[in-house]
């Protein structure tokens, strides 16, 4: 898989959360496409510029190769449908066995349903945060702080600028702060080493949230 911000996201539907979804993936720096069959859905998500649109049923195949799902590391059904979300996830591991499929679904009991896609997400315990953080790794949305702020679960990659660094030897953009360590438990300072593997909490403003994922992602 790609580095996290060079992910590519084929979402299906552009209804609020399937959009809201799509900000946030291209807030947090991902190659995001739209299919959405709805004309007035179309062109409210194409004034946003967020990502490409693709006009059409995602349950038929040939619209989905439109959406080029070779090149896709993640395919999200967000509709407001059950079967049309099921379907698309299953004609996307038919399509492309190694693409990551989120299933949006509607039933409180979807153990049927984790047999056909990676990620089950549902509105009521969810929204666009679950989505996208079930579309991600290494980074985890866990709740807005305050006003603007958001407080991420992010995972040091091996290869990441601040890999086996001292937080007093890191620069981080002045709107994020690195709060503890989750794998060992502890409230980080200066002395704290970024080791490879370990995830930490971060406080981050959306407008350096892409800066803070290229230091501890690669």
């Amino acid at each position: 898989m790609p580095r996290q911000q060079d992910l590519r996201v084929v979402v299906v539907g552009s209804g609020r959360t399937g959009l809201q979804t799509a900000r946030l993936l291209d807030d947090r720096g991902h190659d995001v496409v739209i299919v959405e069959r709805n004309p007035d859905r179309v062109r409210s998500a194409a004034d946003e510029y967020i990502a490409t649109i693709i006009e059409g049923d995602a349950t038929d195949p040939d619209i989905l190769r439109q959406a080029d799902l070779q090149s896709a590391d993640v395919i999200a059904a967000m509709t407001d449908t059950m079967g049309t979300n099921f379907t698309v996830c299953t004609l996307a591991r038919e399509m492309t066995p190694d693409i990551k499929t989120v299933m949006r679904s509607f039933h409180q009991h979807s153990d049927y349903y984790t047999a056909h896609a990676d990620e089950l997400i549902t509105p009521e315990k969810a929204g666009a945060r679950m989505a996208a953080n079930a579309i991600e790794d290494g980074m985890r949305s866990l709740e807005a702080a305050t006003g603007e702020i958001e407080l991420f679960e992010v995972r040091v990659a091996v290869d990441a600028p601040i890999a086996g660094k001292s937080l007093d030897e890191i620069s981080l953009p002045t709107d994020s702060l690195v709060v503890s360590n989750v794998t060992e438990s502890e409230i980080v300072d200066g002395d704290t080493v970024m080791n490879p593997g370990d995830t930490f909490v971060v406080a981050i403003k959306p407008s350096v949230v892409d800066e803070v994922t290229r230091l501890f992602r690669g």
